[in-house]
């Protein structure tokens, strides 16, 4: 009886856990700093990555730098002028951006592992370690 009574066990929970796979994403994806980034969120680890639309779509630009005083050196979307609507932080650190170069104007920072939808009115500019 008791073997049985610990096989529907595991199997209810195994069930549960299949049932709830946006909880169990979110959260493996706080067990370390070198996380993957769900599938909307394509994003290489040790990167810090933008998207030009919301949920990890559009045009990516990602960055193995620790810092980066101009994004528009090499990122295509913000040299045409377009919004930064998304992000993903695949680094071992937070990172801290800025609406200007150089660091200034500073609009916000997500933890290491996690990323999401910004505001969307804005670019970053720039970028570096908290």
């Amino acid at each position: 009886m008791h073997r049985i009574t610990a096989l529907a066990a595991a199997t209810i929970t195994l069930a549960f856990g299949l049932g709830t796979g946006a909880a169990t994403a979110t959260a493996t994806a706080t067990d370390d700093a070198a996380r993957v980034a769900p599938a909307a969120f394509s994003c290489s680890p040790g990167n810090f990555c933008m998207y030009s639309d919301w949920n990890g779509g559009g045009t990516r630009c990602q960055w193995p730098d620790e810092r980066k005083a101009n994004t528009a050196d090499n990122c295509s979307f913000i040299q045409r002028g377009e919004n930064v609507r998304s992000v993903w932080n695949a680094t071992g650190h937070r990172v801290q951006y800025y609406t200007g170069t150089n660091y200034n104007s500073r609009v916000g920072s997500t933890p290491s592992g996690q990323g999401g939808n910004l505001q969307g009115s804005y670019q970053i500019r720039s970028f570096k370690p908290q």
